[in-house]
């Protein structure tokens, strides 16, 4: 059966239906089932990074595998007593194998071709993320693959309510251009956030990054900003990326009950907005998110200022059709995650896994986390 395989890079005229109907039949992660709409298009998820491209496993005519991968330079953190350095760091993703052909090494020779197209582009590490309970995924890359266990940032997922969020009128919220966002985070997160892309000034200036936002005291003032100079006594900034307009997602195999009772809590949220109930979304229907990226605070009031910023994106997100939550991700040791507002039912852990492309090089794995993680919105 394998000598049948043939691994080629995707042809979109040619495969495009295909592999859409694979995704949609695939399921992500162990324990809850979800199912993805790329929308239309395979190679969205990777179309936003400098370097990408995506493989499919062909059999007999008819596409059984996927796989995605992007290049990026980011910031790597040092070992030996070495500061932070830049390193060309290849990322997996997207790997899907059709439920009927499974156990047959076609996930393994995907992987492994990738690796191969990695390398030949210049990729010192790859690395990969997955849910940290998805045995499958994790054996594949730690037990055949060469990978070590990395890092375990938090997924945080915050359901859109009818009724707006409440921001203390102490609170000023101010958007930035890209220029000023890109200073900032490059004094600021540029020489100590893990995983801090290089090309930040193309990730903030792309049509899926909505805007930056600050959040300050209102009795202070910033007029530095451009600079990253004089900063208020607290802060904290975030940016917001349209994941809705790259794909779509659906929670599957839960009880009609769940559904009923999702849509029976959205209907009294709207009726009752004024009690605030808990609210839980219907994410059992075909539902797209924001995602929050480039979270950062300073100051003793930094922590209620990402709260307050939260809230904005959350009253902002309220406005767009068809998103019904709000999305991050962070680091195990980061600070912001017990200010950042979440609902623990629909949140959970990642895995990070990472693999050395050349030898001699620093062994990544064996470097202690950094206080905060860049998750760039682009691989989401």
């Amino acid at each position: 059966m394998d000598m049948e395989i043939r691994i080629r890079p995707f042809e979109k005229l040619k495969d495009s239906g295909m592999v859409e109907t694979l995704e949609r039949s695939c399921e992500v992660g162990p324990s809850t089932t979800l199912f993805t709409d790329m929308m239309g298009d395979p190679i969205s998820r990777v179309r936003n990074c400098p370097h990408y491209t995506m493989l499919v496993a062909e059999l007999q005519g008819l596409i059984v595998g996927v796989i995605r991968g992007s290049i990026k330079t980011v910031l790597c953190t040092g070992g030996g007593g070495r500061g932070p350095v830049q390193a060309k760091v290849g990322y997996v993703l997207g790997l899907r194998v059709s439920r009927m052909h499974r156990r047959r090494g076609i996930g393994l020779r995907l992987v492994q071709c990738l690796e191969e197209w990695l390398v030949e582009n210049g990729a010192e590490y790859a690395y990969m993320a997955t849910d940290k309970d998805n045995v499958a995924s994790v054996k594949l890359f730690t037990e055949r693959c060469g990978y070590a266990k990395f890092r375990t940032p938090t997924v945080l997922v915050n359901p859109v309510c009818p009724y707006p969020k409440r921001i203390p009128s102490w609170v000023r919220v101010q958007k930035l251009r890209p220029d000023q966002a890109e200073t900032l985070y490059r004094q600021y997160m540029g020489s100590q956030s893990e995983f801090f892309p290089d090309d930040i000034d193309r990730v903030l200036r792309n049509e899926l990054s909505l805007g930056t936002w600050i959040a300050y005291l209102r009795d202070e003032t910033w007029h530095g900003v451009l600079t990253g100079e004089s900063p208020p006594s607290s802060w904290a900034v975030v940016s917001v990326w349209n994941s809705a307009g790259m794909f779509k997602l659906r929670v599957g195999n839960a009880p009609t009950g769940y559904a009923l009772c999702a849509r029976g809590s959205a209907i009294l949220a709207r009726a009752l907005s004024f009690l605030r109930l808990p609210f839980f979304p219907d994410v059992f229907r075909w539902f797209g998110f924001l995602f929050m990226y480039g979270l950062y605070m300073q100051g003793p009031s930094g922590g209620d200022l990402t709260r307050a910023l939260c809230h904005w994106v959350h009253n902002f997100t309220a406005k767009r059709k068809d998103c019904r939550v709000v999305v991050t991700e962070l680091g195990a040791l980061d600070s912001l995650r017990s200010h950042v507002p979440h609902k623990k039912s629909l949140s959970c852990q990642d895995l990070w896994c990472v693999k050395p492309l050349r030898a001699g090089g620093l062994d990544w794995a064996r470097t202690h986390p950094p206080r905060t993680l860049f998750v760039d919105p682009r691989e989401v």
